[in-house]
C-alpha cells in the first residue's frame, strides 16, 4: 500500500491500494505516484480561491446514451446555480464549484478509467456517477480504492452493493448510492401482474451482465419473487448483450405459456427481440421491462407495437417533490426540460438533477471538503431532492438509501409518440396514478 499526495488535492490524503483489479486504470494509479505535486490549500484553485472539483460520469453515447440525455440540461442548470450561490460548508467556508464531465461510452472498462483520471489527473474532490451498474459500479470501485467520495444513482441498489462485494453488515468507506431495489420493483411487477387472468408462467428476458445476474440470482433475484406470487419463472439462461437472434429465448417462452414477460435488456437489445417475437407469434398479456423501455424514444422506435408495455417510475412529472436547490417542482422541472430541448421529459433528468442536490447537502453538512469530513457528512446524511428523500442511515444495507417506485405503461397518443402512464402505486400512493392497467392488446396485429 502506498500513500501520496495527488496534484490540485489541497494536502488532502489518499491512499492507492495496490494492486487494483483494472488493468487500464492500474496504468494510471502507477502513473500518479510519481507525479509532482501542484496546487495548495486553496483547493486547488491556484488563485487563493477555494474550488472544490466535481466529476460527472455517465454514458452519454454508445448504446446506454439514453440514460444521459438530460445530462446538458441538468448541468448548465447546476452550473448556474452554483456560478450564483456557491456552496458553504459548516464551518461557514465558502467555495465555488468546478463539474467536470466524463462519457463511458456505455463502457465498463472506460467507466473504470475516466475515473481514475478525474481523480488522478483532475484532482476531483468527489464524481457522481449515473446510469446501470456499467457505470456506478466501476466508477465507484475506483473512488473507493483511491478513497474519494463518491455519490451514485440509477441502478438497482442490490448489482451495486453485492456486485461490488458488498455484505448485509459491511459496506463501503468511501461510496454511497440511492436508487430502488429488486424488492421494490418486484413488488410493483406484482401489482401489474395480478391483472392478467389466471397468473401462469412468468418469461425472464435476462443478459449476461450486472443487472441481468442480479436479477437472475436465485436468491435475491426475482425468482423467489415471482414464485412468491403463485407464478412460475421460466428463465431459458443469460444471453450476451447485442444479441441478434432471440428465437431461442422466444420459442422456451412461447413452449411454457408464458403470459407475463419481464426482462432488463439495453434498449437496442429489447427492440430487436420484441420485432423477433411478434414475428414469430409470442403475444404476452403483459410485458414489465426495466431499463430498455425507461425512454420516450426506445418506445417510439416499436412503433404501434409499444401500447402497453409496462416499466418502471422512478421520477415523472407526477412525483411530489421539489429541487433542493432551484426550489423547482417535479413538474416545473419536467416543464423547463421540455421547453429548453423541445424533447419529452425523461426518468434520469431527475436522479440526475439529485446527484447535485445530495452533493451540495453533503458539503454543506461538512465540516470541510477534506475527505474524511466529506465522507462523514455523507453517512449520516438526510435530505430532501426532486427525487425524494434520501436517508443514508436508514439502509437497507450500509452506503445504500432507497427511493420510492411506482409501474408505468406506455400509452400511444395516435401520432407516433407516447406518454408514460403511472398505473401501479400501491407502495407509494402519494404518488398519483393517472390510469388503469391495462394488458397488451393483440387484436388486428
Amino acid at each position: 500500500m502506498s500513500t501520496f499526495l495527488h496534484p490540485s488535492s489541497g494536502g488532502r490524503r489518499r491512499r492507492i491500494l495496490a494492486p487494483v483489479a483494472l488493468t487500464a486504470s492500474t496504468v494510471l494509479l502507477l502513473a500518479a505516484c510519481s507525479a509532482p505535486t501542484l496546487g495548495g490549500a486553496d483547493g486547488g484553485g491556484g488563485d487563493g480561491e477555494n474550488v472544490i472539483r466535481i466529476g460527472y460520469v455517465t454514458p452519454q453515447t454508445g448504446p446506454l446514451a439514453a440514460f444521459g440525455e438530460a445530462d446538458s440540461f441538468v448541468l448548465d442548470q447546476v452550473r448556474a446555480y452554483y456560478e450564483e450561490n456557491g456552496v458553504v460548508d459548516a464551518a461557514g467556508t465558502e467555495y465555488s464549484v468546478e463539474i467536470i464531465v466524463a462519457d463511458t461510452q456505455s463502457d465498463p472498462a472506460r467507466a473504470a478509467d475516466v475515473a481514475a483520471e478525474l481523480i488522478l489527473d483532475d484532482g476531483v474532490d468527489m464524481i457522481l456517477a449515473s446510469s446501470t451498474p456499467e457505470t456506478t459500479n466501476p466508477v465507484s470501485d475506483q473512488c473507493e480504492a483511491n478513497q474519494v467520495v463518491c455519490i451514485t444513482t440509477v441502478a438497482p441498489w442490490q448489482a451495486w452493493y453485492f456486485g461490488r462485494g458488498g455484505t448485509p453488515d459491511q459496506g463501503f468507506d468511501y461510496t454511497y448510492h440511492f436508487f430502488w431495489g429488486l424488492g421494490e420493483v418486484g413488488s410493483v411487477y406484482s401489482e401489474m401482474w395480478a391483472a392478467v387472468p389466471g397468473g401462469g408462467s412468468v418469461a425472464q428476458l435476462l443478459p449476461n451482465d450486472a443487472d441481468g445476474n442480479a436479477w437472475a440470482d436465485t436468491t435475491t433475484g426475482f425468482a423467489p419473487i415471482i414464485e412468491g406470487g403463485g407464478l412460475a419463472p421460466v428463465n431459458p439462461g443469460a444471453y450476451p448483450n447485442g444479441q441478434a437472434d432471440f428465437s431461442a429465448q422466444i420459442s422456451a417462452f412461447q413452449d411454457a405459456g408464458a403470459d407475463i414477460l419481464m426482462g432488463v435488456p439495453i434498449p437496442p437489445d429489447f427492440t430487436t427481440f420484441w420485432q423477433q417475437a411478434i414475428q414469430q407469434g409470442y403475444q404476452p398479456q403483459m410485458a414489465t421491462i426495466a431499463k430498455a423501455l425507461l425512454f420516450p424514444s426506445a418506445v417510439e422506435a416499436l412503433g404501434a407495437d409499444g401500447e402497453n408495455i409496462a416499466t418502471e417510475v422512478w421520477w415523472s412529472p407526477s412525483h411530489p417533490f421539489s429541487s433542493s436547490l432551484t426550489g423547482q417542482s417535479a413538474e416545473e422541472l419536467a416543464a423547463a426540460y421540455e421547453e429548453e430541448t423541445g424533447r419529452q421529459w425523461t426518468q434520469p433528468l431527475g436522479f440526475a438533477h439529485a446527484l447535485f442536490e445530495v452533493a451540495t447537502a453533503t458539503i454543506a453538512a461538512s465540516d470541510s471538503v477534506e475527505t474524511d469530513d466529506l465522507r462523514a457528512s455523507l453517512a449520516g446524511l438526510t435530505t430532501d431532492t426532486v427525487a425524494g428523500t434520501i436517508d443514508f442511515t436508514a439502509g437497507p444495507v450500509p452506503n445504500v438509501s432507497l427511493t420510492p417506485l411506482v409501474g408505468g405503461q406506455w400509452r400511444g397518443n395516435g401520432d407516433g409518440t407516447y406518454e408514460l402512464v403511472i398505473v401501479a402505486n400501491a407502495d407509494n400512493p402519494e404518488i398519483p396514478t393517472g390510469g388503469e392497467i391495462e394488458l397488451i392488446d393483440w387484436t388486428g396485429r
